[in-house]
């Protein structure tokens, strides 16, 4: 199994490590530390060895970070994490809402003037400190640069991820790495500029095709770069992970060691281009006026995705679907109150391990049935592990890492008969999903012009959720990828190959949890008759294929042309899954996929 039930951190554990903290500010004199979810190379995913937040508070979701003072802990968590931080943290830390609450204020209402925060200068970025620093203008409280308390403290702190890389090959990738550099460092040299430092790590991967295995779930490899106007580009990455990739990286690219980074940076030439939003603040502080703001070159051509991408993600999307269609089909006969959630996590891992190309999962697979299903990013452990009964409606959100491709795809179950409201919110979640899908827009509008959609037959009977309605997802790489999202903080255009989720939802904490999504790939929209010559338009292409269950579809609620998309994707899903499951399976999705 890729994955596993393990309870990895409990309550009980929060109090002891954080007097320990507590015992090195004082040592140190200072009057508070910040830990975040977050490692050197500021990706969103961390190896065991950089899970400081959880380790020290127990909260384990993918954002988030705590600001530990002498009299309080503050948790700071976004909307998706709001019912599951209660149940991982002990009651000396507090949940802080956040970005409604901010750091700064947070501080400036329990520090006074002459207090020192510290924080570790390679976990957090050029733009958080910036603007932390901003928030603190005037009230006296310093921010001090320092080196990690937690890692004092963490016993037995796993050592650092060194699995090997390995070639994307270019049938994937669809561009050789160096036609890759060369492009990209035409903009740096347009722009005046002598590099661009790299620090993410799926960035890293895609300018070189590579992959790895750094990091769980994710086919990264830990290492930071420098991108050359000139095209070339110096690799620091410990050489034992790129044993044999020589003749793929060529005379061009230059391996260095990880820790002539920061010599190198103190004496190279400038302009050196930095991501704000990516780059740890020591390695600015090592470039000082050297390093200018832009966006990391690589962000943008990495979320257009090539034809070989795209055609990739769209093969991987029928395996995996099969995959899941053969699941949904076995836990169909399973009566109500014989099942529990891990054993569907684990006959879905089983129907996608038939796949040659599975190279693991894209995140721990979300089988959340009952109230559990309201817990948005819950992840089932031993402890928590619940038998789904009548009534109940079971939310699946999981997805696969082919070499192909990324999948993610979440599916609501009925289990037995479940309650009238559950159904209506059921159908107005499906009809945010319908709207999107069907949406054409014009180019050069972003998520956040058109979020919005996906929410509005929810918003109409005053209900709504707090996440976005969808994120970017990479070719063979991360399950969440940027700049690209559906949401109302994103300023991006949408541009053709990007590769997004479409997954709004309904929680009810305590009772029950409701999302559906497919992955979508933006497009150039069909012509149409009356469409103004000048005005380029663009519109979605569905990649995923599982059938999106009748028996919670409150038929009356939808519109003609609702009820047209359902029949129609369902005619697809038979024409496309169909031929791929096994008999039995084929007879169960015949009955699924009927016309409503």
């Amino acid at each position: 199994m890729f994955q596993t039930f393990d309870v990895t951190a409990r309550p009980e554990q929060g109090p002891p490590r954080l007097a320990a903290l507590r015992a090195e500010l004082q040592r140190d004199a200072l009057d508070g530390f910040l830990v975040p979810r977050a490692d050197a190379h500021q990706g969103e995913y961390v190896a065991d060895r950089d899970a400081r937040l959880a380790w020290l508070t127990g909260f384990t979701g993918s954002a988030g970070f705590c600001a530990v003072l002498a009299d309080a802990a503050g948790v700071f968590i976004d909307g998706r994490y709001r019912t599951q931080v209660k149940a991982q943290v002990a009651d000396v830390y507090t949940p802080v809402p956040w970005p409604e609450t901010g750091l700064a204020d947070w501080l400036r209402a329990r520090l006074g003037a002459g207090a020192k925060v510290g924080f570790d200068p390679w976990l957090h970025t050029l733009g958080q400190i910036r603007a932390l620093r901003d928030g603190l203008t005037g009230c006296g409280i310093t921010l001090v640069a320092s080196d990690n308390l937690v890692d004092r403290i963490w016993a037995d702190q796993p050592d650092p991820p060194m699995a090997p890389a390995k070639i994307h090959p270019l049938e994937f990738a669809g561009e050789a790495h160096g036609d890759k550099r060369a492009r990209l460092a035409r903009g740096l040299a347009d722009a005046g500029q002598a590099s661009a430092l790299i620090t993410l790590p799926d960035s890293l991967m895609w300018l070189l095709n590579l992959r790895g295995a750094d990091i769980p779930r994710n086919p990264l490899a830990h290492g930071f770069a420098l991108l050359q106007a000139d095209g070339s580009v110096d690799l620091f990455m410990a050489s034992a992970k790129l044993d044999g990739l020589s003749d793929h990286l060529g005379p061009d690219v230059r391996v260095q060691p990880p820790d002539a980074l920061l010599p190198h940076l103190q004496h190279c030439a400038g302009p050196v281009r930095v991501d704000p939003g990516s780059v740890p603040q020591i390695l600015a502080d090592a470039l000082g006026d050297r390093a200018v703001d832009g966006d990391d070159p690589c962000a943008l051509p990495k979320a257009c995705k090539t034809a070989a991408e795209i055609d990739g993600a769209a093969a991987a999307h029928l395996r995996d679907g099969a995959a899941v269609v053969e699941c949904l089909a076995w836990l169909d006969a399973q009566p109500a109150g014989t099942v529990t959630e891990t054993q569907v996590v684990t006959q879905l891992e089983t129907c996608r391990r038939g796949d040659n190309a599975l190279q693991d999962i894209s995140f721990e697979t979300i089988a959340g049935t009952g109230p559990n299903g309201a817990i948005m990013h819950y992840r089932v452990t031993e402890d928590s592990d619940s038998l789904l009964q009548d009534g109940h409606l079971l939310v699946l959100d999981s997805g696969g890492q082919y070499l192909d491709g990324t999948t993610d795809v979440t599916r609501t179950v009925p289990i037995g008969t479940v309650g009238d409201a559950e159904r209506r919110a059921f159908t107005r979640v499906l009809q945010g999903m319908i709207a999107m899908s069907r949406l054409i827009w014009p180019r050069g509008l972003a998520g956040r012009d058109i979020e919005a959609i996906g929410r509005m037959p929810l918003w109409l009977a005053g209900q709504d959720f707090n996440h976005g309605l969808g994120h970017g997802v990479g070719a063979y790489l991360c399950v969440h990828e940027g700049p690209q999202r559906l949401s109302r903080v994103s300023h991006v255009p949408l541009e053709p190959g990007m590769i997004l989720s479409n997954e709004p939802g309904y929680y009810r904490e305590g009772a029950f949890g409701i999302r559906i999504e497919n992955l979508i790939v933006v497009t150039p929209a069909p012509d149409l008759p009356d469409a103004d010559p000048e005005r380029e338009m663009l519109a979605w292409r569905t990649l995923t294929y599982v059938p999106i269950d009748r028996r919670l579809i409150v038929t009356d609620m939808l519109t003609e042309d609702e009820r047209a998309w359902i029949d129609d994707y369902h005619a697809q899903v038979r024409a496309r899954i169909g031929p791929l499951v096994r008999d039995d399976t084929r007879t169960w999705l015949d009955a699924a996929t009927k016309p409503l």
